[in-house]
């Protein structure tokens, strides 16, 4: 066991050492200057979109899942963050679309910058990942299907909302997201 989790623990290290730190500060600013963020994902994508709203409400921002009875309409001062491995994703597509139509910003969690989600995108986030697709020019892996992805999206993610806390560490620490956690457990 100590040898599959050391090679995962490797490969996701791999990727996230190729991430460009330029865009990960760009899609850092969106998140930071929306008024309201609205996540899409499918699948467990859609799950670490879910993670990553949870932390953003803890530091305040305005967010939303896509598809969650509660979620209201979106407008053009809003920004769609979408997690998409292919950026092929056919309901994502659509909804990219839609949000294009209200000149909505687009932000991309994606393998793929040159998908039909990316050319409709304000801003990408390429993780260079190994998807379910198994795309020649993605890395070897020893894990199942997108998991090499998913894993390094919730990382990346996870670093990014550690570089928004840092942007305003006089507003937020620990204890003050602390207060924002469910407190009805």
């Amino acid at each position: 066991m100590k040898t599959i989790t050391d090679t995962v623990v490797k490969e996701i290290t791999e990727v996230l050492e190729k991430v460009d730190s330029d865009q990960a500060v760009v899609f850092a600013n969106e998140l930071q200057h929306a008024k309201r963020i609205f996540i899409a994902g499918t699948g467990r994508s859609g799950a670490i979109g879910k993670m990553l709203a949870m932390r953003l409400m803890h530091m305040d921002f305005t967010v939303y899942v896509v598809g969650e009875s509660i979620t209201p309409s979106i407008e053009s001062s809003d920004l769609l963050l979408i997690i998409s491995g292919s950026g092929n994703t056919a309901s994502l597509k659509e909804y990219a679309k839609k949000a294009k139509e209200i000149d909505t910003r687009i932000a991309l969690v994606t393998t793929n910058e040159d998908s039909p989600i990316g050319k409709l995108s304000d801003c990408s986030l390429r993780i260079p990942a190994a998807t379910k697709n198994r795309h020649e020019s993605e890395p070897d892996t020893i894990q199942p299907l997108g998991s090499q992805f998913d894993q390094s999206v919730h990382l990346l993610l996870d670093g990014i909302v550690v570089y928004l806390l840092q942007q305003q560490a006089e507003q937020r620490d620990n204890s003050s997201l602390f207060q924002k956690h469910a407190n009805l457990e």
